[in-house]
């Protein structure tokens, strides 16, 4: 790389890290959540139990990605993701919250439409034409996208689409998820994109296989994210993996548990850091294991619906009907039984859930 080009890099690792400090400020959070949406029996969002669902991960994360997958972002009308933004909204104005929007489309062009279209509703609800400004005031940090659909997509096609995106100016987080989107975008790809775009700030690689991140090695500048779920200690910095943070289903039960998992990371105590992950992933795998049958919604909105149901009712979850998907069925009472069985045999079920609010 001449100097001419080792300037130029460095200038735009400069710019990403000013956007990253204006949208987010400092820290950024190393633990971010896509939010399980609930539902009433009609379909309806069921808003109070959001609120209160929020309300239990707030202590731990405040950072949150909406929609996400878990979110059930790619099953929803454009008319159920403005009410799930209006609600996130609303939150923002209560609490100390940030959020990235998910434009979760299967085109580029579908992209750009929904993320103009946001954008001009959230000029309009600030009352500014300052796109940053209405972000900002939002509690909006940025914008996160998948590649096009296409098990068949050339690299050379998946770069020409995200640019599209990325000429927008928006801050941006690009999402590995190729269990979606039937590709993934290549380290090339991706440090090509970070080359010319101040604005792509984060990767979230949901992927599991986690080329991009183990071949920056932080020459970027990008912040990494990962989310596919387990070994969450060993995928850390502090371990010697690649990953800044967490962006991560099951922080919608086990906020408390991945905060301080990070904390111990923190402190040096990687022992202690690495068990509790072990833990946490052996409990998770089996019960993976046990929804990834269901015909009906993803694995991460089933699983982390099956414990948010006794986190939200604690012992007496199993007297209370199962929370609802998505295609408008609730979760089957076996899977409601045996998760519990296995979070009751981890020590993970409270006596009283964050819905009891009796004395």
């Amino acid at each position: 790389m001449g100097i001419r080009a080792v300037s130029h890099h460095k200038q735009t690792i400069d710019r990403r890290q000013k956007i990253l400090r204006e949208m987010i400020g400092e820290p950024v959070p190393r633990l971010w959540c896509p939010p399980l949406t609930h539902y009433k029996k009609n379909g309806q969002l069921d808003k109070d139990r959001m609120t209160a669902h929020w309300a239990f991960m707030l202590p731990h994360v405040n950072a949150f990605l909406l929609p996400g997958s878990t979110s059930d972002g790619w099953e929803m009308t454009d008319d159920e993701l403005l009410l799930l933004l209006d609600f996130a909204l609303e939150f923002a104005e209560r609490f100390d919250i940030r959020f990235l929007i998910g434009a979760l489309k299967t085109t580029a062009s579908d992209t750009c439409e929904m993320l103009s279209n946001t954008v001009k509703l959230l000029k309009e609800k600030t009352g500014t034409q300052d796109t940053t400004e209405a972000l900002k005031q939002s509690s909006v940090c940025g914008f996160t996208v998948c590649p096009p659909h296409g098990t068949g997509l050339a690299q050379d096609e998946i770069q020409a689409a995200l640019k599209s995106v990325l000429d927008l100016g928006l801050p941006t987080a690009l999402y590995q998820l190729p269990q979606i989107t039937g590709n993934e975008m290549s380290p090339g790809v991706v440090f090509e994109l970070a080359e010319h775009y101040s604005n792509l700030i984060f990767l979230k690689d949901s992927s599991g296989n986690d080329t991009v991140a183990l071949e920056d090695k932080g020459k970027s500048g990008i912040w990494f994210m990962r989310g596919a779920e387990g070994e969450y200690a060993k995928w850390l910095k502090e371990s010697g993996g690649p990953y800044d943070g967490l962006l991560v289903s099951t922080a919608n039960c086990f906020a408390k548990q991945l905060i301080h998992l990070l904390t111990l990371l923190e402190k040096g105590k990687i022992e202690k850091a690495v068990a509790l992950s072990n833990h946490l992933t052996d409990v998770l795998s089996n019960i993976f294991n046990i929804v990834g049958s269901l015909s009906e919604g993803n694995p991460f909105t089933n699983a982390n619906k099956a414990i948010d149901h006794f986190m939200g009712y604690g012992q007496e979850a199993e007297r209370i009907s199962p929370p609802m998907l998505h295609a408008g069925i609730p979760l089957p009472a076996k899977v409601i039984h045996d998760v519990g069985s296995i979070l009751n045999m981890a020590g993970l079920i409270p006596r009283k859930g964050y819905l009891d609010h009796r004395s």
